[in-house]
């Protein structure tokens, strides 16, 4: 009888735990290499701040080509010597670059860009979100970026975390990509097609985010004064292979990402008690690593 009740204690400590309920970040990192995208080096921009910190930026020609295409120019050019983050707004946006009144354009760059706040949304392959969205008819995600869908046919990329933008004055300017901002707080949707988006940041938003914030109107800083200076700005591309930034971000079209974008609808891991049964796009950030190995 003992012995019997010896081999049930054991089998009861041996038998095996239940299954660890996933994460989304456990879906992310246990990803296949099959299921991650390097994104081209020509679309890295790379801002080095002072003291040694460093922005990475995504650009996103496919979004926005003319105003893409004047911040590869300027990149090659030097355009932002000098240049410094001079605008951190609270729970907004912190905003850099050269005042373009007073600096002259680098060779080859448009000075008035078409209003690329929207494009066809024909040709793109959209993963739907699968939830409801205040502001378009429907979003979701195209080569890994987070787009709206419109009535009209046209789609547009969303102001997120992270999100990298032009900066303009009134209507009709556009900007010519000189200035630019990130949202370092709440998705600020309600700028989606009104202000071009350029790109995301895909490492080193900690730069922008926790910079102290400016003390005069929207964030700007006094006369004279500033976040942070840059050092320099440049494309991923012109560095030597051996040191060149790289990333990656995870298909928005494959299998990993249907998970991941399913457990983040419904988590029921071991913290949560309520599943919430949706999402808001700019909660799903795609997710990003640096390249294995570089």
């Amino acid at each position: 009888m003992r012995a019997l009740l010896l081999s049930a204690a054991f089998l009861a400590l041996t038998a095996a735990a239940p299954p660890k309920k996933l994460t989304p970040n456990d879906v992310a990192a246990a990803a296949p290499a099959s299921a991650w995208r390097t994104i081209p080096a020509e679309d890295l921009l790379v801002m080095t701040m002072a003291g040694g910190g460093r922005v990475v930026i995504q650009l996103a020609p496919e979004f926005a080509p003319v105003h893409v295409a004047n911040i590869r120019k300027f990149a090659a050019a030097n355009y932002w010597q000098g240049a410094a983050v001079y605008r951190v707004q609270d729970n907004y946006v912190a905003q850099w670059g050269i005042n373009e009144a007073k600096r002259a354009l680098s060779a080859g760059a448009v000075a008035h860009p078409p209003h690329e706040y929207t494009r066809s949304a024909r040709g793109l392959s959209l993963t739907p979100l699968g939830s409801s969205d205040p502001y378009a008819r429907s979003v979701g995600f195209s080569r890994g970026w987070p787009v709206a869908l419109y009535k009209d046919g046209s789609a547009s990329l969303t102001h997120c975390y992270g999100t990298v933008g032009v900066g303009r004055d009134l209507h009709p300017d556009t900007g010519t990509g000189g200035e630019l901002y990130a949202i370092i707080g709440h998705g600020p949707r309600q700028l989606d097609r009104n202000i071009a988006i350029v790109g995301r940041v895909v490492a080193g938003i900690e730069q922008l985010s926790a910079l102290p914030r400016g003390s005069e109107t929207m964030g700007f800083y006094k006369e004279g004064l500033v976040a942070k200076p840059i050092v320099g700005i440049t494309l991923a591309s012109t560095y030597p292979a051996a040191v060149r930034p790289s990333f990656q971000y995870l298909d928005t079209q494959s299998a990993s990402f249907a998970r991941y974008l399913r457990i983040k609808k419904n988590r029921d891991d071991d913290f949560y008690r309520v599943a919430a049964g949706g999402a808001d796009l700019c909660n799903v950030p795609v997710p990003v690593r640096p390249t294995p190995g570089r």
